[in-house]
């Protein structure tokens, strides 16, 4: 009996991910969760370096800041709720020193102007298609910090708009790295802040420009970029309320490992999976909790870990436990 239906999955063949590769996610908070996962099993990877960014003009902005090596000075922060604040990151980076929050910004567009050129892969996961323009400055904005509502305008930005935004993004990418896969997906933690129709209506139109732009054959600037369907996955494979937190609209843990999985069967090579799985046994064992921590069982226990952390670090000697 068949009791789902299940998306297509293809194995990517061309630059799958391995433990050489080295990866730049950004974008919504569903970043972090695939992000915990490369973390726990030691890919090299950097999560969104300004904070959790739901649109497509806020990561556009980020990368331009970043290629160009944009100097953030005292015009770019305010001051508001006894924090400094910059309408281009995440409140995450906000700070109650206005040289703090400057440094930090400045210190993180090196390192991602160097994250992108060195990255094998970026991963760019798409949550909205809703803005917000300041009234005063006609800007569209990252994070409204709370600032209230009246002082912004909300607009939900058309599939050409997002498509010539994603343009931007993969072609800033490719100006200093030509090497990198790119692979865009859309996050299945549904906005209904927005209203259940119009998070329908911002989902659609991402997933239409993201297409619109991987389709255009004739570019040269799309080539290797791809899409991977997380959304689909959620709203097709996992179509059930308890694949969800309480909240009834964040994917539950297990529906992130579902979907993390699906992500291994498409882009992690099979010599990595191997890894992953010793990488695994170590960090359980690195996790377990004895009854007593003098025996001498526990000491072999511990004894047979290292043992099999030195063999690993032998033959991938970045990683550190």
């Amino acid at each position: 009996m068949k009791l789902q239906t299940k998306i297509p999955l293809e194995k990517q063949s061309k630059n799958p991910i391995d433990y050489k590769s080295n990866l730049l996610l950004i974008g919504s908070c569903f970043v972090e969760n695939i992000g915990n996962k490369l973390d726990y099993f030691k890919f090299q990877n950097t999560q969104n370096p300004f904070g959790i960014l739901f649109h497509p003009k806020a990561i556009e902005n980020l990368i331009t800041h970043a290629i160009n090596e944009k100097v953030y000075s005292e015009e770019a922060v305010f001051f508001h709720n006894e924090q400094w604040h910059c309408y281009s990151t995440h409140s995450k980076l906000s700070n109650a020193s206005k040289e703090r929050l400057l440094d930090d910004l400045n210190r993180n567009i090196k390192s991602t102007n160097q994250q992108i050129q060195e990255s094998t892969h970026v991963v760019i996961t798409l949550g909205t298609a809703w803005v917000y323009r300041s009234v005063n400055t006609k800007e569209i904005v990252a994070n409204c910090h709370k600032i209230p509502q009246k002082q912004f305008t909300k607009e939900l930005l058309s599939v050409d708009e997002i498509s010539k935004s994603i343009a931007s993004i993969v072609s800033s990418i490719r100006s200093v790295n030509s090497k990198a896969s790119i692979i865009f997906t859309v996050s299945p933690i549904r906005h209904i802040k927005d209203g259940f129709i119009e998070n329908t209506w911002s989902k659609a139109h991402l997933i239409s420009a993201i297409h619109q732009f991987i389709n255009q054959k004739s570019s040269i600037v799309n080539r290797q970029s791809f899409y991977f369907p997380s959304y689909e996955i959620m709203m097709d494979e996992l179509r059930d309320y308890r694949f969800y937190k309480d909240d009834m609209v964040h994917p539950s843990e297990t529906a992130i490992i579902y979907i993390w999985e699906k992500f291994l069967k498409v882009w992690i090579s099979n010599e990595a999976l191997n890894v992953m799985e010793e990488i695994d046994t170590i960090q359980k064992g690195l996790q377990h909790k004895p009854f007593n921590p003098e025996s001498e069982a526990h000491q072999r226990f511990l004894q047979n870990l290292e043992a099999k952390i030195n063999k690993l670090q032998s033959q991938i000697p970045r990683l550190l436990f």
